[in-house]
């Protein structure tokens, strides 16, 4: 196993940010590291790249202990913190060659990590005069110039526009192919578009860890509706095969079916025997938006 977590928890304050929480990836795996703010991604990251100690467990990184062997895992993982640490008035080369000199590589790395994450025509400049995006590429190149076998992306992605997101998302996904990673974001269309699998997190505990196909794969259906007036939810439930019913906002309605058969007739039938007026009426797909709302409200 590439990470290896074992009962880790984690307290500030006498506060827990991190309860009990058990993980393995596999070498070669892209997983999401997910959860809503303040529901202890950062600190479980920085306790993976030994920047934070756990109050209780262990955990393995390359087959080494983050505590017994501290400088093997940060020898072995390249980390970009959520917020992104850089000597702005330094080029762009420059900021790369002393990062190179305290990882004692040589400087032809240098050239192929800026090769590597689109920096050629930017290597030049000052990192101040760089935009968000690029500004992100240079900390890629960074946690990339030791060559690690761990990748751990504390929000790689955010600041990004639609553009930059494109590309940074084909870089980690050219990244996975040979390296394990491990990525946070709230951006759950990068989640489903980079990720083999994810880890949902909540208050500290771990809720999820599927694989994106299973998601894909789920036999359960969501289908929105919007009548003409409020419905009570206890009523919508005597629909066959209904899970679940949130009222998402005014008349409109989020039905989770068990069954993959399209359910839109049956809510139409429902609607029309019960003299509802249907307003809007669409399926949506089991997705990683829907995941993440349904295990972290």
């Amino acid at each position: 196993m590439s990470i290896s977590v074992s009962h880790i928890s984690k307290t500030y304050h006498q506060e827990k940010a991190i309860s009990d929480i058990s993980f393995t990836i596999k070498e070669g795996e892209i997983v999401g590291f997910l959860g809503p703010n303040g529901a202890g991604k950062s600190t479980m990251m920085k306790i993976l790249t030994t920047y934070l100690p756990p109050n209780q467990g262990s955990a393995m990184v390359n087959t080494f202990d983050i505590i017994k062997n501290p400088l093997d895992v940060k020898r072995s993982v390249g980390y970009l913190p959520e917020h992104n640490p850089l000597y702005e008035e330094l080029y762009v080369r420059e900021y790369l060659s002393f990062n190179a000199k305290v990882y004692n590589i040589p400087a032809n790395r240098i050239e192929e990590v800026i090769t590597k994450t689109g920096l050629t025509n930017e290597a030049s400049k000052k990192i101040t005069q760089l935009s968000k995006g690029y500004q992100q590429r240079v900390g890629l190149a960074c946690a990339l110039l030791h060559d690690p076998k761990v990748l751990i992306l504390d929000e790689p992605t955010t600041g990004l526009d639609p553009n930059q997101l494109v590309e940074i998302r084909s870089l980690i996904k050219a990244l996975g192919k040979n390296k394990t990673v491990l990525l946070s974001t709230h951006i759950m269309q990068e989640v489903e578009a980079m990720c083999d699998r994810v880890i949902i997190i909540n208050k500290g505990e771990l809720v999820a860890d599927r694989y994106l196909k299973d998601l894909i794969d789920t036999k359960e259906q969501i289908i929105e509706v919007e009548f003409d007036y409020r419905v009570e939810e206890a009523f919508l439930k005597r629909i066959p095969h209904v899970m679940r019913v949130i009222n998402k906002h005014n008349f409109v309605y989020e039905i989770t079916f068990d069954t993959s058969i399209d359910m839109r007739p049956k809510v139409f039938d429902f609607a029309h025997d019960n003299k509802l007026k249907i307003l809007q009426l669409s399926r949506k797909n089991k997705n990683m938006e829907s995941l993440f709302r349904e295990l972290t409200q």
